[in-house]
């Protein structure tokens, strides 16, 4: 008996979504640039999904990984930023 593999078919919402999946499988509807400096449009995107996550990614390579943090992670990152806990990262 010959069995028939079935095709994959190309990832859609609502399957598993995991950190450093590439983020063109994210679709490309839904990424907004928070902010964006005078950078040459290197800027961070970000979309938030169905389940509350957020995901993270490059502008300039927008099927590169997707980074993907929980709401309590981004809230943690968020707050901490504006109190100056990552300045660290501008020197």
């Amino acid at each position: 008996m010959n069995r028939i593999k079935p095709q994959r078919s190309p990832r859609t919402r609502g399957e598993r979504i995991y950190n450093g999946m590439p983020a063109g499988e994210l679709g490309s509807e839904g990424w907004h640039k928070p902010w964006s400096g005078g950078n040459g449009g290197n800027c961070l995107e970000a979309m938030k999904l169905a389940d509350g996550r957020i995901a993270v990614r490059q502008s300039t390579d927008p099927d590169g990984p997707a980074l993907i943090y929980t709401s309590a992670e981004m809230t943690a990152f968020i707050e901490g930023a504006k109190a100056g806990e990552a300045d660290f990262l501008l020197s």
